[in-house]
């Protein structure tokens, strides 16, 4: 069995709306194993066989779309892909907030054309890293709600669909995933 961390996209944010409790239940009803759901935005971590991201992902977004109307983005990593992300940043020893530190897990990697069409927009301190399926950020002044630099400016320079989360939150479904 591998261990895999399902994120959707815009949950419990504005006006979609998921309790964690059916999302561990379509999860549960999938057939995946040992599932558990961190915070209320869209983590769900489960057991499964080794089966490919996009596979898991689609599933799960068919079923909350046939079983409770929700049509949201679902993007898959296993434990080694979350570890790597961890180990890879090359922002999270720079800094102890970890709310100035955060991934933006991409569904494919950009081309690299478009990656290099991203721009720190003007009069904000940030910096990024495109590191394959995932967009290291780092806002060291701490102004991410702030930002132009969105999840709709990146899914549109990117073309993939895109979701962020915060350092904390990578570490937690990094061990929630691990052993």
């Amino acid at each position: 069995m591998t261990r895999y961390a399902a994120l959707l996209r815009g949950v419990n944010v504005g006006s979609t709306r998921l309790a964690m409790a059916d999302l561990r239940r379509v999860v549960t009803d999938l057939g995946h194993d040992d599932v558990k759901t961190y915070l209320q935005s869209g983590n769900v971590v489960f057991s499964s066989p080794p089966t490919r991201d996009e596979v898991l992902a689609e599933g799960i977004a068919k079923r909350l779309a046939d079983e409770l109307g929700l049509r949201v983005p679902v993007l898959v990593r296993d434990a080694g892909e979350l570890a790597a992300v961890a180990d890879t940043s090359p922002y999270a020893g720079r800094q102890d907030d970890p709310t100035r530190v955060l991934v933006a897990f991409l569904s494919a990697a950009p081309e690299p054309a478009r990656a290099r069409g991203l721009a720190v927009p003007a009069g904000e301190e940030m910096e990024y890293a495109v590191a394959g399926r995932e967009l290291h950020l780092h806002y060291p002044a701490g102004n991410y709600g702030r930002t132009k630099f969105t999840t709709a400016y990146l899914e549109k320079t990117l073309g993939v669909v895109v979701t962020v989360r915060n350092w904390k939150s990578v570490l937690a479904l990094r061990d929630l995933t691990a052993g």
